[in-house]
């Protein structure tokens, strides 16, 4: 690492002042793979939200779907999120559907929101690669309903502090991408309006 890259992380996180960072997208879009990076580079700890979830009931995430539904879980979601915000210096990895509740966005908005955004296609080809894990995508027409899931929550994502469009980065590069961008948000924190992007 350069002196100057640790300069600026350092700088990042002195801006930052222990917010929360909240990696939100659809299933499959690297955030638990871009998080433990960012944590690194930021001196922050790492935390998945769905692994804490899955040590608390002590089931795994699809068994919490089939046993007790849908909704049971967005409940526990909530409460393990709640928790979460209630610390600091933390990059959190959230659940594909976190942005679906209105109440967890008053948690979300506490820290600071990064949407991952990876191209359709390249989506498509992580999720096709491990769909037991994805209690969403057990339907008929897989494709068909990831464009349906993702359709219902582009609007919500769209209300993250930044939108990073990732094409073939590494997790290592997507991480560097954000902290590249992070200054910009965090000198407007209260702007409101679509998230700044990166990308291209």
């Amino acid at each position: 690492v350069s002196m100057v890259h640790s300069l600026h992380n350092q700088n990042v996180q002195q801006i930052l002042g222990g917010r929360i960072l909240f990696l939100v997208g659809m299933m499959g879009s690297g955030k638990s793979n871009t998080g433990p990076h960012l944590a690194t580079a930021l001196n922050y700890a790492f935390v998945d939200s769905d692994k804490v979830i899955e040590k608390s009931v002590g089931k795994s995430i699809s068994a919490i779907f089939s046993e007790d539904g849908e909704d049971e879980f967005r409940e526990i979601e909530h409460q393990v999120l709640k928790e979460i915000g209630q610390h600091h210096s933390l990059i959190v990895a959230t659940g594909g559907g976190v942005v679906t509740s209105s109440q967890n966005w008053g948690i979300l908005h506490q820290g600071i929101v990064i949407w991952l955004n990876p191209e359709r296609e390249r989506l498509l080809t992580r999720l096709r690669n491990d769909r037991v894990q994805r209690p969403l995508l057990k339907g008929e027409d897989f494709v068909l309903t990831f464009d349906r899931i993702f359709h219902e929550r582009k609007s919500l994502y769209m209300e993250s502090d930044l939108e990073i469009a990732i094409q073939n980065e590494s997790p290592h590069e997507v991480a560097e991408k954000i902290i590249r961008l992070l200054p910009g948000i965090l000198k407007n924190p209260h702007d409101q309006g679509a998230p700044q992007t990166i990308g291209d």
